[in-house]
């Protein structure tokens, strides 16, 4: 087997070492070691030949080797080995299995044959890649110690009801390595289909956002939601999740106040943010920068975008900037309709506005295309 430090020289160093950190920790000539191992009188004291394994084969510094190993303990490097090796050859690196041991160590006490060989197979069934079994069991190594039968297969199952192919479980599961493991997933799924919201929504979540749905006290968003006269059942539902778990409260107030600083009170905010939850996706310096935009170089009222708070999430050099140069060159020729609306550009997609305010005005399309190319090319960071 192939281990992570093979030179004679190095081993013996390093076993030395282990001897020293167990000799360190136990002396009352040195306090400030046994301090930084926190060793409590309830805990065993880390067995020796453990530690030096988890130095010489795992990579593992003295102090973490002895700290773990007061938690596992090897008698002898067989299945450790085993384990080692079976990783390897599914293609870890030798830092990735370090990773793995750190967090989940009890799998060195594992036949690979019988415990991890099965949970691999099932998932390659599944049409999960070599590569992506490798990012799955890295940033989520407790996978590797759930039962097969009882808890990755019916979670499995679980999620293929909403989602409608292998390869959706897979994605997700790449997304978050935590999907399978975590308890709170189909009890967080079930509450969310108790308090209203569709399968869909449901789908939406496990596809683009599933840690919403690892979250701790996710009923309080679903409850301040529903205060704010969120419809459960709407598309719009999910996005409102996701801004709400993932902006902190002080966040959150920072994007607030960059709104007022515009004009908007309180009620323009909730207002805007049930029209469209992006909004408060956005950071205060894109807020900024938007309503700098829309105010003064294309002299809308910021009141505007209560209505229309989608105009945050588009692009200001690719869409905001070049259709506006487009629009005021049109108005500057007498081209638009006094009381025109000013928002409905925008919102339009890239094929229907070159047809409605480009090529249309057959004597100046040329220019008008010109416009548009330039202010698009132009670099507004």
């Amino acid at each position: 087997m192939a281990s992570f430090h093979t030179q004679k020289g190095v081993l013996h160093q390093l076993h030395c070492i282990a001897f020293r950190t167990l000799t360190l920790t136990r002396s009352p000539l040195h306090p400030s070691t046994k301090q930084a191992f926190k060793f409590s009188s309830s805990t065993s004291e880390p067995h020796a030949f453990t530690v030096s394994y988890l130095i010489t084969q795992c990579g593992f510094s003295p102090s973490s080797a002895a700290a773990t190993a007061c938690k596992l303990r090897l008698e002898t490097p067989s299945k450790p080995d085993s384990v080692i090796s079976f990783l390897e050859r599914h293609g870890f690196s030798q830092s990735q299995i370090r990773s793995i041991i750190k967090r989940e160590h009890r799998i060195l006490l594992c036949d690979p044959h019988k415990v991890l060989s099965p949970k691999f197979r099932f998932l390659r069934s599944k049409g999960a890649s070599a590569e992506q079994l490798v990012h799955v069991v890295t940033t989520g190594p407790r996978l590797l110690s759930r039962s097969l039968h009882k808890h990755i297969v019916p979670a499995y199952e679980f999620f293929r009801a909403f989602l409608l192919s292998d390869a959706q479980i897979i994605a997700c599961l790449v997304r978050n390595s935590c999907f399978f493991s975590d308890g709170r997933v189909p009890l967080n799924t079930k509450m969310l289909l108790d308090n209203g919201a569709t399968r869909s929504t449901i789908a939406k979540l496990l596809r683009m956002w599933p840690s919403i749905l690892c979250s701790c006290n996710l009923s309080d968003t679903i409850l301040e939601l529903k205060q704010m006269g969120f419809d459960s059942s709407t598309t719009t539902f999910s996005v409102a999740l996701l801004a709400k778990r993932t902006v902190n409260k002080a966040k959150w107030g920072e994007k607030v106040e960059a709104f007022r600083k515009w004009g908007w009170s309180e009620e323009d905010v909730v207002s805007a943010f049930k029209r469209q939850p992006y909004c408060m996706l956005n950071s205060p310096e894109k807020i900024h920068a938007v309503f700098s935009f829309w105010v003064d170089t294309f002299g809308g009222d910021s009141k505007d975008l209560v209505r229309y708070p989608i105009i945050f999430q588009l692009s200001l050099q690719k869409r905001l900037l070049p259709r506006a140069a487009v629009l005021h060159f049109l108005a500057s020729q007498g081209l638009r309709k006094k009381g025109a609306s000013l928002v409905t550009p925008f919102l339009v997609t890239e094929k229907l506005f070159l047809e409605r305010f480009v090529t249309r005005f057959q004597g100046h399309s040329l220019r008008l295309l010109e416009i548009y190319d330039e202010t698009m090319n132009v670099d507004n960071t």
